[in-house]
C-alpha cells in the first residue's frame, strides 16, 4: 500500500501563487512517474503535469509556462508550483503516482481545492 498526502490548496486571487506538495509513503519501492491532475464538476479529471524519476516532464498546453513540477525522490514528494494563476485553474488538484514493472501500482491523492477568485 501506498499513502498520499497532498496539501497546498486553498484561496487565491487572480495573478496569485500557490505550491502544492504530495508526500508518498508506505511501500513505495521506485516511483517511475509523479504527477498532477485537476477536475471540476462535470468535468473528466484532466493531466496537469507529470515528472518520471529522470528528470523528463510532461505538461498541459494550458500551464505551460505558469506551472512547474519538481520532485524530492529522498523524500519521495511531488510539488506543484503554480503562478500567474487564473480562474478558470479553480479545480480539486489531485497526486498521482505510478509504479511500472512487475510490482507496478498506480495511486491517487485525496485531492485538494484550489480557488482562484477573479
Amino acid at each position: 500500500q501506498v499513502q498520499l498526502v497532498e496539501s497546498g490548496g486553498g484561496l487565491v486571487q487572480t495573478g496569485g501563487s500557490l505550491r502544492l506538495s504530495c508526500a508518498a509513503s508506505g511501500s513505495i519501492g521506485s516511483i517511475n512517474v509523479m504527477a498532477w491532475y485537476r477536475q471540476t464538476p462535470g468535468k473528466q479529471r484532466e493531466l496537469v503535469a507529470a515528472l518520471t524519476r529522470g528528470g523528463s516532464t510532461n505538461y498541459a498546453d494550458f500551464v505551460k509556462g505558469r506551472f512547474t513540477i519538481s520532485r524530492d525522490n529522498v523524500k519521495n514528494t511531488v510539488y506543484l508550483q503554480m503562478n500567474s494563476l487564473k480562474a478558470e485553474d479553480t479545480a480539486v488538484y489531485y497526486c498521482n503516482v505510478k509504479r511500472f514493472g512487475v510490482l507496478s501500482y498506480e495511486y491517487w491523492g485525496q485531492g485538494t481545492q484550489v480557488t482562484v477568485s477573479s
